[in-house]
């Protein structure tokens, strides 16, 4: 057997075995990627070469923004932000009928936005929002399906680490993802909220509206919007040119502390807590993308990616049909495996194949998070399922009974976001940020 395809199996069995015997996925990739390496090379030399690809593929600039929005996350999910961010969703949406679920909607989106991190969304948001839906004879299982549906839209709008992960696969432009998730996020939340009103018009009975008054409703909002300036000075800094997308990190970070010190919501003390919790969240990541460019060194030896590319081109070659087969892909990998590793894994099997039939990067980024977004909310392994079945204490299977229509409308808008390039790129291109 020669050694780029004896160092192909290696790969592939090895990552396969591992996860079936419960190895992490960053030790699953990691080991297997340096056993394909001493195929390729040798053990001496493989030894050396992968150290040197862990090294080069944290040896990035772009990457440190990913421990600055943790702990910029970290510190708005400690800091008594998302119930400002709760309060306003309910003025926002206050007079629509079930407006208690879709304020979660409101916030879920809101929270994702500032903080980057679906499942700290749904950890702050469903803690806050189930006991209050429980008390106007929601059900349980419903407000649970409600919270993990809606919490990983954030995932798609700015600060967003996947796109930075991403970028750095792809080599795309952070700010260019950043500002192409904003539609299709906003498609997210659209998709959970008709969900939420087709819900309550088949149970009258919950009709209930929360009317806000005038001046109430502003007091509530100017409390508020520092929180949701964090959106604009991110983003608007990128635009204008006052900072790279890496920088607006760490002014993430400043801006989220001076908020939380001036509001007194994060003492002295806690800051060590903050500090340890984001250091490890970051470490997972760091470790994982190090992995992954062992990984990446013996894809590209083995031609893994042309392999795959020659077979799904065998299969067809109309681009339709292609699309929604790596969608289905990424759907069934989504269910087994976080969000991360498979942007790293796939990106560069799947990114050749789509672009060789004129797919943007930058759209495909999109329909990538997208599609990845929605397995974070399906079992086996859907992390923010598994988050938002604690903070409610329901049981997994009745959750998953009520989320499925949150599914299917959000497998539609994927469709949408497949097939719509200029949803994803119509921002880009009007702020002159595609190539």
């Amino acid at each position: 057997m020669e050694a780029a395809a004896l160092a192909g199996l290696v790969l592939v069995g090895g990552i396969a075995v591992l996860l079936l015997i419960g190895a992490p996925i960053s030790v699953a990739v990691g080991l297997s990627s340096t056993l394909a390496m001493f195929v390729v090379v040798g053990f001496d030399n493989g030894a050396l070469t992968a150290a040197q690809q862990m090294f080069r593929g944290i040896n990035s600039f772009a990457l440190l923004a990913i421990p600055f929005f943790v702990l910029a996350g970290v510190i708005m999910s400690q800091g008594g932000i998302a119930l400002q961010l709760i309060n306003a969703g309910k003025v926002l949406v206050g007079r629509v009928p079930g407006s208690l679920p879709q304020t979660t909607v409101a916030a879920n989106t809101l929270f994702g936005a500032v903080s980057g991190s679906s499942i700290a969304a749904a950890a702050a948001i469903g803690t806050t929002m189930g006991p209050l839906e429980a008390k106007e004879g929601y059900n349980k299982n419903f407000s649970a399906a409600v919270n993990v549906a809606s919490a990983p839209g954030g995932m798609l709008v700015p600060p967003s680490n996947l796109m930075i992960v991403y970028s750095l696969v792809s080599g795309s432009s952070v700010a260019a993802l950043f500002v192409a998730g904003y539609l299709p996020g906003l498609l997210w939340a659209v998709a959970c909220s008709a969900v939420v009103y087709l819900y309550v018009r088949r149970h009258p009975e919950l009709r209930e509206t929360q009317r806000v008054g005038l001046r109430e409703g502003a007091r509530v909002l100017l409390i508020a919007l520092p929180s949701l300036l964090l959106i604009a000075v991110v983003i608007v800094g990128i635009l204008a040119g006052f900072f790279t997308a890496t920088e607006s990190a760490a002014i993430a970070v400043f801006y989220s502390a001076i908020q939380s010190a001036f509001y007194r919501t994060i003492k002295l003390r806690d800051v060590p807590g903050i500090l340890l919790e984001s250091t490890k969240i970051t470490a997972v990541v760091m470790f994982l993308i190090a992995v992954s460019t062992i990984m990446g060194f013996v894809l590209s030896f083995s031609k893994i990616p042309e392999l795959v590319s020659d077979a799904m081109f065998g299969f067809s070659e109309n681009p339709v049909v292609l699309l929604l087969l790596i969608a289905v892909i990424l759907l069934i990998v989504g269910c087994f495996m976080d969000a991360t590793p498979a942007v790293l894994i796939f990106t560069p099997i799947f990114l050749p194949i789509v672009t060789s039939f004129g797919i943007d990067p930058i759209h495909f980024g999109i329909m990538m998070i997208f599609n990845l977004s929605i397995g974070t909310i399906t079992p086996p392994v859907g992390t923010v399922l598994f988050v938002g079945a604690k903070v409610s204490g329901q049981p997994i299977e009745g959750i998953v009974r009520q989320l499925m229509p949150f599914l299917a409308a959000l497998t539609i808008c994927l469709i949408i976001v497949i097939f719509t390039p200029g949803l994803s790129l119509w921002l880009p291109e009007l702020f002159g940020l595609m190539p």
